[in-house]
This record gives structure tokens, C-alpha cells and sequence, in this order.
């Protein structure tokens, strides 16, 4: 049987689904990147401070966060695929209520809903995504859908370059971004097989948890080591005397290698299991902070920054190949709202925690609670390997 399936299953390789999932995904992701530095702009020209912008920003994860226990539920009453739909419809409305009320009071439950209504979008993309690919070539294309996720959120702000953060342009950008991602979804709907739910009604994010911690871990140090760095890496380099334009293009080889080398990654997998390429990415994204105040002033920081972007998304990466490897069903929807839910909060965890340790030792608390958070998941893979 397993013989038969692995000759079977290239030839089955559903490829125009993916690909219509994958510029639904990145189309998406555009919309995103471009929100936030689009509503903190604003919200600078109004004067509000930076903890109450903080504050407004944290609005979109709490979103996330709380929508992702509904999510398993919510595709099995109307529909994984009506539910995606509904959700791009209803965040392109959210964005132009945003746009047309721009007063930091009403922002706080609009980027809240926005929140709620973009996560089970992201969701069902990603676990769409995990169901179509067969085993034999998940590390790879997943690798193109992490890089595609990281590409987008990296064209986001590249478009308000482009268009300006004045008016209407930007949110026009942002809504038409939502719409044509509800078009993308609208072709390619008819192309994926309904998600297989219904015979498992129990299963939820509740129920998930406890059967993917280390999983979950993964993530969780994921989202920390991106949203640390992307928040305050400014703060770090200004420690070390870089100036503003060094930082903010050691920034841009971050996510550069974080979209470059998920392919690669993901082949590493494939050759030898995900347990050993997360290990590989935890570890290497520790000795990576240990290398950082070294050579920060040097030009070796510039291949250090590139390797570090890609082996601390890689480990995002390894987490969503595993997942397909363990789980399906529903158990695998609530498999990906559980990732979303773990995410948001250690968007939400991370800046703050890893701020507090800085105000204690000084800049080097930036590399240190990033190098220590990789090598606990490193030592807690260790351990589950060995039981």
C-alpha cells in the first residue's frame, strides 16, 4: 500500500490548487504588511505616543488570539471555503471603516476585528496548504509558502513607498489587496477537495495542545525571535553606534534570507525529517546571537543577519511540515489555529519581556533572550527526541 501511494501521489500533485492558494496567501500578506507601518505613520502625525501606538497594534493579535479557538468550528458550520471568503469580504470592509474613521479610539475594536476576521483567512490558506501537498515534496513547497508569506509582508511597506501614506491611496491599495484575495479564493475554491472535518466534531484547539507542545514551542520562539527583531533591533544597533540607515538595512538582509533560503530549508527536511532541520535552525539562530555583538561592526554581520533571518523563520517552517506530517482532519485545522493563537502571543510576549531585559544588562539583552529562548527549544527537542 505505502508503495503504491508514493507512486501515485506525484502524478496526483494538485498544482493549480496550490498555486491559486499561494497567490491568495500572497496577496494577503501584501494587505497585512502594509497595514501596520501604514496605521502607525498615522498615528505618529497625530502625536500619540509610542505605548498607546504600541497598544493600538497589539490589537490585531489579540484578534488573532482569541478568534483561533473558532476557527475549527466556524468551518464545519458554513464551510472552510465560505468561511475564508466571508473573512476576505469582511476585512476589506474593516480597512475602509478604518480609513474613513481615523480616530485612535475607534482603531482599538476596528484592528481587533480586523484581527478576528483576517486569522481564519490565514488559517485555512495555511491548512489548505499542508492538505494538498504530498508528503514526498512538503518541505519544499512549503518553503515557497513561507518565503511567499515573508515576501508579501515585505512588499507591504515597499508599497506605501511607492503610494505614499497620505488619504485614501494606501487604504485603497490595502482594500483592493483583500478583494482580489477574495477573487484569487472565488477561482480557486472549485480546485480544493472540502476539508474533511466532520468526522471528527471533538477536535478543537483545546483539544490539539496538548498532543503538540514542543510543536507549539516552536512556534511561539518563531513569532518572539521575529517580532523581537523587527521591534527592536533599532534599539540594539543604536546601542552599538550603527546609524539608522545601517540598521535599517541589516533589517532588510534579515528578511531577505528569511525569504530566500525556506526552499532550501524545507529540502533539508525532506532529506532529514523536520525533527533534525528545526534542531539545525534552533541552533544555529542561537550561535547567531552569540556571533552578533562580534561582528555587529564589522562587514561579517551582513552573512550573519542574511543566515539569521532564514534559520529563525525556518523554524516556523520546520513547525508546519511536522504538523502535516502528524496530523490531518479537523485535527489539523485545529493543529493551524492553534499555530495562529501561539503566534499572536508571542507577538504580544516577546517586544515587551525581551525590553524589560534590555532596561536590566543593557543592549546585549537583545541577542541573550533571543540566543536562550533557541537553545531551550533546541535542548527541549533534545529531550522528546530521547523519550
Amino acid at each position: 500500500m505505502a508503495g503504491e501511494e508514493s507512486q501515485i501521489q506525484p502524478a496526483a500533485t494538485p498544482w493549480a490548487a496550490l498555486a491559486g492558494v499561494i497567490a491568495t496567501v500572497s496577496v494577503f500578506a501584501i494587505a497585512q504588511g502594509l497595514s501596520y507601518p501604514l496605521l502607525s505613520f498615522i498615528l505618529q502625525r497625530q502625536g500619540m505616543s509610542s505605548s498607546l501606538i504600541g497598544l493600538s497594534a497589539a490589537m490585531t493579535p489579540l484578534g488573532f488570539i482569541l478568534s483561533a479557538p473558532l476557527i475549527p468550528w466556524l468551518s464545519r458550520r458554513f464551510g472552510a471555503g465560505r468561511t475564508a471568503l466571508s473573512c476576505a469580504g469582511l476585512s476589506a470592509l474593516l480597512l475602509a471603516l478604518i480609513g474613513w474613521q481615523q480616530n485612535v479610539f475607534l482603531w482599538f475594536p476596528l484592528r481587533f476585528l480586523l484581527g478576528f476576521s483576517v486569522n481564519p483567512l490565514y488559517v485555512i490558506s495555511e491548512t489548505w496548504m499542508i492538505m494538498l501537498t504530498p508528503p514526498a515534496k512538503r518541505g519544499r513547497i512549503m518553503g515557497v509558502y513561507t518565503s511567499v508569506i515573508s515576501a508579501g509582508f515585505a512588499l507591504g511597506p515597499f508599497t506605501l513607498a511607492l503610494v505614499g501614506t497620505q488619504g485614501w491611496p494606501p487604504f485603497i491599495v490595502g482594500i483592493s489587496a483583500f478583494m482580489l484575495c477574495g477573487l484569487c479564493l472565488s477561482r480557486v475554491l472549485p480546485k480544493i477537495p472540502e476539508l474533511d472535518i466532520d468526522h471528527e466534531e471533538r477536535a478543537s484547539v483545546g483539544l490539539f495542545m496538548p498532543q503538540a507542545m514542543l510543536l507549539l514551542f516552536a512556534v511561539f520562539a518563531a513569532a518572539v525571535f521575529e517580532q523581537v527583531t523587527l521591534t527592536l533591533m533599532s534599539v540594539y544597533g543604536q546601542g552599538h553606534g550603527g546609524p539608522e540607515a545601517r540598521i535599517s538595512a541589516l533589517l532588510a538582509i534579515f528578511v531577505a534570507g528569511n525569504i530566500a533560503l525556506q526552499i532550501p530549508l524545507g529540502m533539508l527536511a525532506e532529506r532529514h525529517g523536520s525533527h533534525r532541520a528545526l534542531m539545525f535552525c534552533a541552533l544555529t539562530a542561537a550561535f547567531g546571537c552569540l556571533l552578533l555583538s562580534w561582528s555587529f561592526n564589522s562587514v561579517f554581520v551582513w552573512p550573519i543577519a542574511f543566515i539569521w533571518g532564514a534559520v529563525s523563520f525556518g523554524i516556523y517552517t520546520m513547525a508546519l511540515i511536522e504538523l502535516g506530517e502528524r496530523f490531518s482532519g479537523s485535527m489539523l485545522m485545529a493543529g493551524n489555529a492553534a499555530f495562529a493563537m501561539v503566534w499572536g502571543a508571542g507577538g504580544i510576549t516577546g517586544p515587551p519581556v525581551t525590553g524589560a531585559v534590555m532596561d536590566l544588562v543593557g543592549v546585549q539583552g537583545f541577542p541573550l533572550t533571543l540566543g536562550m529562548l533557541c537553545l531551550a527549544l533546541a535542548a527541549a527537542q533534545a529531550i522528546w527526541r530521547r523519550r
